[in-house]
Protein backbone atom coordinates (compact mmCIF):
# COMPACT_ATOMS: atom_id res chain seq x y z
CA UNK A 1 0.00 0.00 0.00
CA UNK A 2 1.62 3.27 -1.07
CA UNK A 3 2.62 5.62 1.96
CA UNK A 4 1.19 8.73 -0.04
CA UNK A 5 -2.49 6.99 -0.58
CA UNK A 6 -2.60 5.70 3.20
CA UNK A 7 -1.97 9.36 4.61
CA UNK A 8 -4.17 10.71 1.69
CA UNK A 9 -6.86 8.61 3.11
CA UNK A 10 -6.90 9.19 6.70
CA UNK A 11 -6.63 12.81 6.50
CA UNK A 12 -9.44 12.92 4.37
CA UNK A 13 -11.95 10.44 6.12
CA UNK A 14 -10.54 12.02 9.41
CA UNK A 15 -10.07 8.45 10.40
CA UNK A 16 -7.23 5.56 10.54
CA UNK A 17 -9.70 2.83 9.21
CA UNK A 18 -8.90 1.40 6.30
CA UNK A 19 -11.63 0.77 3.51
CA UNK A 20 -13.06 -3.22 4.81
CA UNK A 21 -14.74 -4.68 1.79
CA UNK A 22 -16.52 -7.90 3.71
CA UNK A 23 -17.93 -10.81 2.41
CA UNK A 24 -21.11 -10.58 3.89
CA UNK A 25 -23.82 -11.52 1.97
CA UNK A 26 -26.54 -9.60 0.62
CA UNK A 27 -30.51 -10.35 0.18
CA UNK A 28 -31.24 -6.95 -1.67
CA UNK A 29 -29.56 -4.23 -3.27
CA UNK A 30 -30.84 -0.79 -2.09
CA UNK A 31 -31.13 1.19 -5.21
CA UNK A 32 -34.91 2.10 -5.66
CA UNK A 33 -34.70 4.95 -4.17
CA UNK A 34 -31.07 6.05 -5.65
CA UNK A 35 -31.74 9.21 -7.80
CA UNK A 36 -29.41 9.88 -11.25
CA UNK A 37 -28.61 6.05 -11.10
CA UNK A 38 -27.23 4.53 -14.15
CA UNK A 39 -27.18 0.66 -15.01
CA UNK A 40 -23.92 -1.27 -15.73
CA UNK A 41 -23.51 -5.07 -17.64
CA UNK A 42 -19.99 -6.98 -17.83
CA UNK A 43 -20.07 -9.70 -20.46
CA UNK A 44 -16.26 -11.07 -19.94
CA UNK A 45 -15.57 -12.60 -23.01
CA UNK A 46 -12.99 -11.75 -25.78
CA UNK A 47 -11.63 -13.50 -28.84
CA UNK A 48 -7.71 -13.22 -27.37
CA UNK A 49 -6.64 -11.67 -24.24
CA UNK A 50 -4.67 -8.60 -24.46
CA UNK A 51 -1.83 -9.01 -21.72
CA UNK A 52 -2.09 -5.24 -20.71
CA UNK A 53 -5.94 -5.60 -19.63
CA UNK A 54 -6.50 -5.82 -16.33
CA UNK A 55 -10.59 -6.31 -16.36
CA UNK A 56 -12.55 -9.18 -15.52
CA UNK A 57 -12.48 -11.74 -19.06
CA UNK A 58 -11.75 -14.66 -20.35
CA UNK A 59 -11.74 -16.78 -23.89
CA UNK A 60 -14.58 -16.02 -25.87
CA UNK A 61 -16.72 -19.36 -26.90
CA UNK A 62 -20.29 -18.60 -28.48
CA UNK A 63 -21.34 -21.50 -25.97
CA UNK A 64 -19.87 -20.04 -23.07
CA UNK A 65 -21.51 -16.68 -23.97
CA UNK A 66 -24.93 -17.71 -24.33
CA UNK A 67 -24.94 -19.77 -20.97
CA UNK A 68 -23.72 -16.76 -19.27
CA UNK A 69 -26.36 -14.40 -20.84
CA UNK A 70 -28.96 -16.66 -19.91
CA UNK A 71 -27.87 -16.02 -15.87
CA UNK A 72 -27.15 -12.47 -16.76
CA UNK A 73 -31.18 -11.72 -17.90
CA UNK A 74 -32.07 -14.16 -14.92
CA UNK A 75 -30.18 -11.74 -12.56
CA UNK A 76 -31.84 -8.78 -14.41
CA UNK A 77 -34.85 -10.14 -13.76
CA UNK A 78 -34.03 -11.15 -10.14
CA UNK A 79 -33.54 -7.70 -9.03
CA UNK A 80 -35.91 -6.06 -10.63
CA UNK A 81 -38.89 -8.05 -9.92
CA UNK A 82 -37.97 -6.02 -6.58
CA UNK A 83 -39.61 -2.85 -8.22
CA UNK A 84 -42.96 -1.42 -7.34
CA UNK A 85 -42.83 0.17 -10.32
CA UNK A 86 -40.37 0.95 -13.59
CA UNK A 87 -37.75 2.96 -12.13
CA UNK A 88 -36.36 6.28 -14.45
CA UNK A 89 -32.40 5.28 -14.54
CA UNK A 90 -29.84 8.04 -16.56
CA UNK A 91 -28.08 5.62 -18.57
CA UNK A 92 -27.05 1.41 -19.10
CA UNK A 93 -23.70 1.39 -20.02
CA UNK A 94 -22.26 -2.33 -21.76
CA UNK A 95 -18.79 -2.92 -20.70
CA UNK A 96 -15.87 -6.41 -20.88
CA UNK A 97 -14.39 -7.91 -22.34
CA UNK A 98 -15.87 -7.56 -25.83
CA UNK A 99 -19.58 -6.84 -25.49
CA UNK A 100 -20.22 -6.33 -29.19
CA UNK A 101 -19.59 -9.99 -29.27
CA UNK A 102 -22.83 -10.81 -27.89
CA UNK A 103 -24.34 -8.69 -30.60
CA UNK A 104 -26.87 -11.18 -31.73
CA UNK A 105 -28.41 -10.98 -27.99
CA UNK A 106 -27.93 -7.14 -27.09
CA UNK A 107 -31.81 -6.57 -28.05
CA UNK A 108 -32.82 -9.67 -25.61
CA UNK A 109 -30.46 -7.89 -22.73
CA UNK A 110 -32.34 -4.97 -23.32
CA UNK A 111 -35.19 -5.85 -23.39
CA UNK A 112 -34.90 -7.62 -20.47
CA UNK A 113 -33.71 -4.52 -18.75
CA UNK A 114 -36.53 -1.98 -20.40
CA UNK A 115 -39.12 -4.56 -18.27
CA UNK A 116 -38.05 -3.00 -14.81
CA UNK A 117 -36.00 0.55 -16.39
CA UNK A 118 -37.02 3.81 -18.12
CA UNK A 119 -33.46 4.86 -19.43
CA UNK A 120 -33.25 8.71 -20.54
CA UNK A 121 -29.94 9.20 -21.43
CA UNK A 122 -28.88 6.36 -23.79
CA UNK A 123 -26.85 3.20 -23.93
CA UNK A 124 -23.58 2.76 -24.55
CA UNK A 125 -21.50 -0.29 -25.45
CA UNK A 126 -17.59 -0.86 -26.02
CA UNK A 127 -16.22 -2.80 -29.20
CA UNK A 128 -12.58 -3.99 -30.29
CA UNK A 129 -12.03 -2.78 -33.82
CA UNK A 130 -12.63 -5.98 -35.19
CA UNK A 131 -16.10 -4.89 -34.36
CA UNK A 132 -16.46 -2.11 -36.17
CA UNK A 133 -18.19 -3.78 -39.39
CA UNK A 134 -21.51 -2.47 -40.69
CA UNK A 135 -23.62 -5.24 -40.02
CA UNK A 136 -22.04 -5.86 -36.33
CA UNK A 137 -23.13 -2.08 -36.12
CA UNK A 138 -26.63 -2.16 -37.70
CA UNK A 139 -27.24 -5.10 -35.03
CA UNK A 140 -26.34 -2.96 -32.26
CA UNK A 141 -28.09 0.00 -33.12
CA UNK A 142 -31.13 -1.73 -33.66
CA UNK A 143 -31.01 -3.35 -30.33
CA UNK A 144 -31.10 0.35 -28.69
CA UNK A 145 -27.49 0.99 -28.46
CA UNK A 146 -26.79 4.77 -29.18
CA UNK A 147 -23.41 5.03 -27.82
CA UNK A 148 -20.09 3.36 -28.77
CA UNK A 149 -16.78 2.88 -27.71
CA UNK A 150 -13.99 1.66 -29.80
CA UNK A 151 -10.70 0.51 -28.07
CA UNK A 152 -8.41 1.69 -30.52
CA UNK A 153 -5.23 1.97 -28.51
CA UNK A 154 -3.13 3.29 -31.24
CA UNK A 155 -3.60 3.47 -35.09
CA UNK A 156 0.26 3.09 -35.00
CA UNK A 157 1.43 -0.10 -35.98
CA UNK A 158 4.61 0.16 -33.17
CA UNK A 159 2.62 0.40 -30.39
CA UNK A 160 -0.21 -1.83 -31.67
CA UNK A 161 3.01 -4.41 -31.70
CA UNK A 162 4.18 -2.90 -28.16
CA UNK A 163 0.69 -3.69 -26.63
CA UNK A 164 -0.01 -7.51 -28.81
CA UNK A 165 -2.62 -5.89 -30.31
CA UNK A 166 -2.80 -7.21 -34.18
CA UNK A 167 -3.07 -4.19 -37.53
CA UNK A 168 -6.96 -3.35 -38.15
CA UNK A 169 -8.24 -1.55 -41.12
CA UNK A 170 -9.21 1.88 -40.23
CA UNK A 171 -10.77 2.54 -43.99
CA UNK A 172 -13.26 -0.42 -43.12
CA UNK A 173 -14.20 1.30 -40.05
CA UNK A 174 -14.45 4.90 -41.51
CA UNK A 175 -16.95 3.44 -44.14
CA UNK A 176 -18.73 1.19 -41.48
CA UNK A 177 -19.11 4.42 -39.08
CA UNK A 178 -20.68 6.55 -41.88
CA UNK A 179 -23.19 4.12 -43.26
CA UNK A 180 -24.53 3.35 -39.21
CA UNK A 181 -24.24 6.28 -37.68
CA UNK A 182 -24.57 6.94 -33.51
CA UNK A 183 -24.89 9.83 -31.47
CA UNK A 184 -21.79 8.88 -29.87
CA UNK A 185 -18.49 7.50 -31.60
CA UNK A 186 -16.00 7.42 -28.80
CA UNK A 187 -12.66 6.09 -29.23
CA UNK A 188 -9.84 5.07 -26.69
CA UNK A 189 -5.85 6.09 -26.58
CA UNK A 190 -3.38 4.65 -24.49
CA UNK A 191 -0.94 7.20 -23.27
CA UNK A 192 2.40 7.22 -21.74
CA UNK A 193 3.86 4.11 -23.63
CA UNK A 194 7.81 3.82 -23.73
CA UNK A 195 9.06 6.16 -26.24
CA UNK A 196 5.93 7.64 -27.22
CA UNK A 197 5.56 11.54 -28.56
CA UNK A 198 3.31 14.39 -28.82
CA UNK A 199 3.29 13.62 -32.27
CA UNK A 200 2.48 9.67 -32.32
CA UNK A 201 -0.77 10.89 -30.21
CA UNK A 202 -1.69 13.93 -32.16
CA UNK A 203 -1.83 11.42 -35.26
CA UNK A 204 -4.05 8.96 -33.57
CA UNK A 205 -5.93 11.87 -32.39
CA UNK A 206 -6.19 13.60 -36.11
CA UNK A 207 -7.00 9.99 -37.45
CA UNK A 208 -9.83 9.50 -34.15
CA UNK A 209 -11.87 12.49 -35.87
CA UNK A 210 -11.13 11.43 -39.44
CA UNK A 211 -12.51 8.09 -38.60
CA UNK A 212 -15.26 9.31 -37.20
CA UNK A 213 -15.15 9.81 -33.97
CA UNK A 214 -16.78 12.77 -32.29
CA UNK A 215 -15.49 12.22 -28.92
CA UNK A 216 -12.05 10.68 -27.72
CA UNK A 217 -10.67 8.97 -24.41
CA UNK A 218 -6.82 9.38 -23.72
CA UNK A 219 -6.00 6.94 -20.89
CA UNK A 220 -2.62 6.53 -18.85
CA UNK A 221 -0.83 3.18 -19.01
CA UNK A 222 -1.07 1.31 -15.77
CA UNK A 223 1.07 -1.01 -15.01
CA UNK A 224 -0.74 -3.61 -13.11
CA UNK A 225 0.74 -6.22 -10.89
CA UNK A 226 -1.14 -8.99 -12.17
CA UNK A 227 -1.06 -8.53 -15.92
CA UNK A 228 1.03 -10.10 -17.98
CA UNK A 229 2.33 -7.29 -19.58
CA UNK A 230 5.93 -5.83 -19.61
CA UNK A 231 5.58 -2.69 -21.03
CA UNK A 232 6.89 0.49 -18.89
CA UNK A 233 4.97 3.26 -18.42
CA UNK A 234 7.13 7.16 -19.33
CA UNK A 235 8.30 8.58 -16.27
CA UNK A 236 6.48 11.26 -14.66
CA UNK A 237 8.14 14.34 -16.05
CA UNK A 238 7.79 12.95 -19.84
CA UNK A 239 4.31 11.68 -19.00
CA UNK A 240 3.31 15.57 -17.42
CA UNK A 241 4.59 16.78 -20.63
CA UNK A 242 3.17 14.85 -22.89
CA UNK A 243 -0.69 14.75 -20.81
CA UNK A 244 -0.07 19.05 -20.84
CA UNK A 245 0.85 18.97 -24.60
CA UNK A 246 -1.95 16.97 -25.86
CA UNK A 247 -4.51 18.63 -23.66
CA UNK A 248 -3.65 22.11 -24.89
CA UNK A 249 -3.53 20.63 -28.71
CA UNK A 250 -7.06 19.47 -28.09
CA UNK A 251 -8.48 22.63 -26.39
CA UNK A 252 -6.92 24.46 -29.22
CA UNK A 253 -8.59 22.56 -31.40
CA UNK A 254 -11.79 23.91 -30.22
CA UNK A 255 -12.37 20.45 -28.78
CA UNK A 256 -14.62 20.47 -25.18
CA UNK A 257 -12.92 18.81 -22.35
CA UNK A 258 -15.34 16.61 -20.20
CA UNK A 259 -12.45 14.53 -18.26
CA UNK A 260 -9.47 14.57 -16.92
CA UNK A 261 -9.15 12.22 -20.49
CA UNK A 262 -11.69 12.87 -22.66
CA UNK A 263 -12.35 15.27 -25.38
CA UNK A 264 -14.98 15.67 -28.07
CA UNK A 265 -16.59 18.08 -30.80
CA UNK A 266 -19.90 19.02 -29.38
CA UNK A 267 -21.14 19.80 -25.43
CA UNK A 268 -24.15 16.94 -26.88
CA UNK A 269 -21.47 14.43 -26.53
CA UNK A 270 -20.67 12.22 -24.16
CA UNK A 271 -19.94 9.02 -23.22
CA UNK A 272 -18.58 7.80 -19.74
CA UNK A 273 -19.61 5.01 -17.18
CA UNK A 274 -17.30 6.43 -14.24
CA UNK A 275 -18.88 9.71 -13.72
CA UNK A 276 -22.18 9.09 -11.64
CA UNK A 277 -24.03 9.54 -8.51
CA UNK A 278 -25.19 5.71 -8.11
CA UNK A 279 -24.94 2.47 -10.40
CA UNK A 280 -25.97 -0.56 -10.63
CA UNK A 281 -24.14 -3.06 -11.76
CA UNK A 282 -25.39 -6.77 -13.46
CA UNK A 283 -22.88 -9.51 -14.12
CA UNK A 284 -19.30 -11.02 -13.22
CA UNK A 285 -17.14 -8.28 -11.77
CA UNK A 286 -19.57 -5.84 -12.19
CA UNK A 287 -20.27 -2.97 -8.98
CA UNK A 288 -23.00 -0.96 -7.91
CA UNK A 289 -22.65 1.75 -5.99
CA UNK A 290 -25.31 3.53 -3.42
CA UNK A 291 -25.62 5.85 -0.95
CA UNK A 292 -23.93 4.43 2.21
CA UNK A 293 -22.72 1.23 0.13
CA UNK A 294 -20.33 -0.26 -2.42
CA UNK A 295 -20.81 -3.42 -3.60
CA UNK A 296 -18.68 -5.73 -6.30
CA UNK A 297 -19.71 -9.38 -7.57
CA UNK A 298 -17.75 -12.17 -7.93
CA UNK A 299 -14.86 -12.52 -10.91
CA UNK A 300 -15.56 -16.03 -11.48
CA UNK A 301 -18.17 -17.06 -14.14
CA UNK A 302 -18.59 -20.44 -12.77
CA UNK A 303 -19.69 -19.34 -9.44
CA UNK A 304 -21.53 -16.53 -10.70
CA UNK A 305 -23.64 -19.05 -12.25
CA UNK A 306 -24.09 -21.32 -9.44
CA UNK A 307 -25.26 -18.17 -7.26
CA UNK A 308 -28.14 -16.97 -9.69
CA UNK A 309 -28.71 -20.72 -10.26
CA UNK A 310 -30.14 -20.75 -6.29
CA UNK A 311 -31.88 -17.15 -6.75
CA UNK A 312 -29.06 -15.70 -4.91
CA UNK A 313 -27.25 -12.52 -5.42
CA UNK A 314 -23.54 -12.62 -6.77
CA UNK A 315 -22.51 -10.50 -4.49
CA UNK A 316 -18.84 -10.79 -3.13
CA UNK A 317 -17.74 -7.82 -0.68
CA UNK A 318 -19.57 -5.02 0.19
CA UNK A 319 -18.05 -1.92 2.34
CA UNK A 320 -20.17 -0.12 4.15
CA UNK A 321 -19.31 3.54 4.04
CA UNK A 322 -18.79 6.34 6.59
CA UNK A 323 -20.25 9.79 6.06
CA UNK A 324 -16.67 10.91 5.32
CA UNK A 325 -15.59 8.00 3.31
CA UNK A 326 -18.56 7.93 0.97
CA UNK A 327 -17.67 11.86 0.57
CA UNK A 328 -14.18 11.43 -0.78
CA UNK A 329 -15.73 8.35 -2.89
CA UNK A 330 -17.39 10.99 -4.41
CA UNK A 331 -15.29 14.45 -4.89
CA UNK A 332 -12.36 11.63 -6.18
CA UNK A 333 -14.79 10.30 -8.85
CA UNK A 334 -17.21 13.69 -9.21
CA UNK A 335 -13.47 15.64 -9.77
CA UNK A 336 -12.63 13.28 -12.83
CA UNK A 337 -15.00 15.32 -14.42
CA UNK A 338 -12.61 18.03 -13.70
CA UNK A 339 -15.40 19.87 -11.94
CA UNK A 340 -17.21 19.72 -8.02
CA UNK A 341 -20.49 22.06 -7.53
CA UNK A 342 -20.82 22.66 -4.32
CA UNK A 343 -23.67 22.91 -4.53
CA UNK A 344 -24.94 19.21 -6.30
CA UNK A 345 -22.28 18.36 -3.35
CA UNK A 346 -24.73 19.31 -0.28
CA UNK A 347 -27.82 18.21 -2.30
CA UNK A 348 -26.30 14.97 -1.98
CA UNK A 349 -24.83 15.09 1.34
CA UNK A 350 -27.21 17.81 2.94
CA UNK A 351 -23.64 18.88 4.03
CA UNK A 352 -22.25 22.53 2.81
CA UNK A 353 -18.63 21.59 0.62
CA UNK A 354 -16.94 24.22 2.85
CA UNK A 355 -17.57 22.89 6.04
CA UNK A 356 -16.35 19.28 5.37
CA UNK A 357 -13.34 20.41 3.18
CA UNK A 358 -12.90 24.08 3.13
CA UNK A 359 -9.37 24.26 4.00
CA UNK A 360 -7.93 21.03 1.67
CA UNK A 361 -10.09 23.35 -1.29
CA UNK A 362 -8.44 26.87 -0.26
CA UNK A 363 -5.18 24.79 -0.40
CA UNK A 364 -5.60 23.06 -3.68
CA UNK A 365 -6.32 26.46 -4.68
CA UNK A 366 -3.51 28.38 -3.31
CA UNK A 367 -1.14 25.24 -5.03
CA UNK A 368 -2.79 26.45 -8.28
CA UNK A 369 -4.96 22.79 -8.78
CA UNK A 370 -8.30 24.46 -8.53
CA UNK A 371 -10.14 27.79 -9.64
CA UNK A 372 -12.99 28.49 -7.98
CA UNK A 373 -16.24 30.00 -9.75
CA UNK A 374 -19.87 30.82 -8.82
CA UNK A 375 -19.86 27.76 -6.51
CA UNK A 376 -17.71 25.55 -9.35
CA UNK A 377 -13.88 24.27 -8.56
CA UNK A 378 -12.08 23.25 -11.80
CA UNK A 379 -9.19 21.79 -11.99
CA UNK A 380 -6.35 23.71 -14.18
CA UNK A 381 -4.28 22.33 -16.33
CA UNK A 382 -1.32 21.51 -13.22
CA UNK A 383 -4.47 20.32 -11.35
CA UNK A 384 -5.54 17.84 -13.75
CA UNK A 385 -1.91 16.10 -13.99
CA UNK A 386 -1.51 15.87 -10.08
CA UNK A 387 -5.16 14.27 -10.20
CA UNK A 388 -3.96 11.76 -13.01
CA UNK A 389 -0.74 11.30 -10.85
CA UNK A 390 -2.66 10.64 -7.64
CA UNK A 391 -5.52 8.44 -9.70
CA UNK A 392 -2.22 6.34 -10.77
CA UNK A 393 -1.21 5.61 -6.98
CA UNK A 394 -4.93 4.98 -6.46
CA UNK A 395 -4.77 2.35 -8.80
CA UNK A 396 -2.13 0.53 -7.55
CA UNK A 397 -3.18 0.78 -4.12
CA UNK A 398 -6.55 0.21 -4.75
CA UNK A 399 -7.98 -1.21 -7.42
CA UNK A 400 -4.94 -3.54 -8.45
CA UNK A 401 -4.72 -5.49 -5.33
CA UNK A 402 -8.93 -6.01 -4.62
CA UNK A 403 -8.64 -7.07 -8.61
CA UNK A 404 -5.64 -9.35 -7.84
CA UNK A 405 -7.08 -11.15 -4.88
CA UNK A 406 -10.69 -11.24 -6.80
CA UNK A 407 -9.32 -13.40 -9.69
CA UNK A 408 -7.94 -16.08 -7.79
CA UNK A 409 -10.57 -16.29 -4.75
CA UNK A 410 -14.54 -15.87 -5.91
CA UNK A 411 -15.66 -14.79 -2.21
CA UNK A 412 -12.70 -13.46 -0.27
CA UNK A 413 -13.42 -13.28 3.47
CA UNK A 414 -12.29 -9.24 3.80
CA UNK A 415 -9.93 -6.97 1.91
CA UNK A 416 -8.92 -3.78 3.85
CA UNK A 417 -7.08 -1.10 1.90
Amino acid sequence: MSITTSLTRMWLTRSIEPFTFKNEYDKELPFQDCENLGLYIHLPFCKSICNFCPYCKQLYSKAEMDRYIDYLIAEINMVGESLKDKKRVTSLYFGGGTPALAAYRLGEIIKTVNKYFEITEGIGLELHPDNVEADTLRMIKAAGVTKISIGIQSFLTKYQSILGRAKFNSDIMREALLEVPFETVSMDFIFALPGQTFEDLKSDIDEAFECGANHIAIYPFIDFTFTDSRVKALPKKEKKELLDKITKYCMDKGLIRSSIWTFSNSAQVSYSSMTRDNFLGFGCSATSLFKDSFKINTFSVDEYCKRIDRAELPTSLTIRFSLRQRMVYYLFWTLYSTRIDERVFEEFFGEPLQKKYGFELMLARLLGYLRYDDGIYELTLKGAFYYHYYENYYTLSYIDKMWGIMRNAAFPERISL
